[in-house]
């Protein structure tokens, strides 16, 4: 017996769905469907966040409940108008990874069970310079999630005093995201070096509630920040993806002004389409904004010659990926 499959027509393409009615979201009674249904409904946004990055695909083809695993190329039998990007890892292999450039590229990955997107800070045309700098800030059980607004706050004071202009969205799980856009002329090693500069000022000011150390037996209960995601080859969930939890949270966009009454479930999958017909997409500006490195590397050049330890840096950690 033939399985179920619908489909769409997006930006002039045909999208097969395949199993439309399968359930993703069981507790909300959410189909893979739907879940396309939403990348339609907030699609130019959301298009915007991955627009010509290579993206990784991370796969869940049973939904929230089943097994998810990442794939790093693109499937054979892809359609020929499926815009991709030549990626090489670190000591691997070159891999062609989905690189959107439509709407029709965003159906077509949750087709394949992609919940959330995961896309390079780099774009297509020059791989080897990111454009955005990101500060991921990831709490333990033990906070809730006004700490991890209080340390937002404080990174945006540490950038501002930098002149630099910052955006932060909800990790759509239970933390922060900041992205600082810049020139795409530093190298990976120089953005994360900007980013472990402005992570040293806010443990500075926050001792106990801010660490970067890696290790988990070194953070207690503190925020950690993974400086680490501005390290070559490492990805970040974008901008108005469902993350792959129960109540389908969205990492979403919000102003500075935002920051005190924004709250984790306030945005879902339900309430994301209108939540951006109303205020619209506050990441619109950031891919307009530039800023300067220049002050946060200055700092960082002044902190190693003080003598301070990158301990947010393992040996080989964000370097590549290992062959498979």
């Amino acid at each position: 017996m033939a399985k179920p499959q619908t489909t769409l027509e997006v930006d002039g393409h045909e999208v097969a769905i395949s199993n439309p009615g399968k359930l993703f979201f069981p507790d909300l009674g959410i189909t893979k469907l739907d879940l396309v249904r939403y990348y339609l409904d907030v699609g130019d946004a959301a298009l915007r966040a991955v627009h010509l990055r290579p993206t990784v695909l991370k796969r869940y083809p049973d939904g929230v409940g089943g097994k998810m695993f990442f794939q790093h190329r693109v499937p054979a039998g892809a359609p020929p108008w499926l815009s991709t990007a030549r990626v090489t890892y670190t000591n691997a292999d070159p891999a062609v990874q989905l690189c959107p450039t439509s709407v029709a590229h965003l159906a077509w990955a949750v087709n394949l069970g992609c919940i959330d997107l995961n896309p390079w800070a780099s774009r297509r045309f020059d791989l080897e310079h990111p454009d955005e700098l990101r500060i991921d800030l990831d709490p333990p059980p033990e906070l809730v999630f006004a700490d991890v607004k209080r340390v937002a706050g404080c990174f945006r004071e540490v950038f501002d005093e930098a002149g630099m202009v910052s955006f932060p969205k909800t990790s759509g799980n239970r933390g922060i995201h900041i992205r600082v856009p810049i020139p795409a002329r530093h190298s990976f090693d120089e953005v994360r070096a900007a980013a472990v500069a402005a992570s040293r000022e806010v443990e500075r000011r926050l001792p106990d509630l801010v660490t970067i150390r890696f290790l988990k037996e070194e953070r207690g209960r503190r925020v950690f920040v993974d400086v680490n995601q501005n390290a070559r080859d490492r990805t970040l969930v974008s901008a108005w993806s469902v993350r792959p939890n129960a109540k389908a949270m969205v990492s979403a966009p919000f102003s500075w002004g935002e920051l005190d009454g924004i709250e984790l479930e306030d945005v879902t999958i339900l309430t994301a389409p209108e939540r951006l017909r109303a205020v619209g997409d506050h990441d619109a500006a950031l891919h307009e904004a530039t800023s300067s490195l220049t002050p946060l590397l200055d700092r960082f050049a002044r902190d190693e010659a003080a003598g301070l330890e990158d301990f947010a840096w393992l040996p080989s950690f964000g370097r590549g990926r290992p062959r498979r």
